[in-house]
């Protein structure tokens, strides 16, 4: 059964967890989710945006209760535009390619109709 919980996947919490709500997901293949950048917020990185890509592909890759996962490598970025606040941001991923416990990712950030970020993403699953 889908939960649009994050927070059911994922270790992180508030305010490591950037994820709001899980909008797509079919394990091993790709998931999407929704940030809401809120009125009060002043300022969102830009490599925020790499590391909600990487949260969301920990979900999307098939991770496991109690595994574990780790960023290994961010392959490429580009940073198109900044977030701002009042923005709903979708952040969709991809798995292109996995091999055992490592999982080749390509990921993109949009705000209504505009590309915010993309990156090619590797991550691990399990303890290192």
């Amino acid at each position: 059964m889908f939960n649009p919980d994050p927070a059911a996947y994922l270790p992180h919490r508030r305010p490591f967890l950037l994820l709001d709500r899980l909008v797509e997901l079919h394990a091993g293949q790709r998931a999407a989710a929704i940030i809401e950048v809120t009125a009060g917020t002043r300022h969102f990185p830009n490599v925020l945006l790499v590391e909600a890509m990487a949260q969301l592909g920990g979900i999307a890759a098939g991770h496991e209760e109690g595994e574990g996962g780790f960023l290994a490598a961010i392959d490429h970025a580009e940073f198109v535009a900044p977030a701002a606040a009042g923005d709903r941001l979708l952040v969709s991923v991809r798995v292109v390619k996995s091999f055992g416990r490592l999982h080749m990712l390509e990921g993109e950030v949009t705000a209504t109709d505009r590309v915010l970020a993309r990156a090619g993403l590797t991550l691990g699953m399990g303890r290192l």
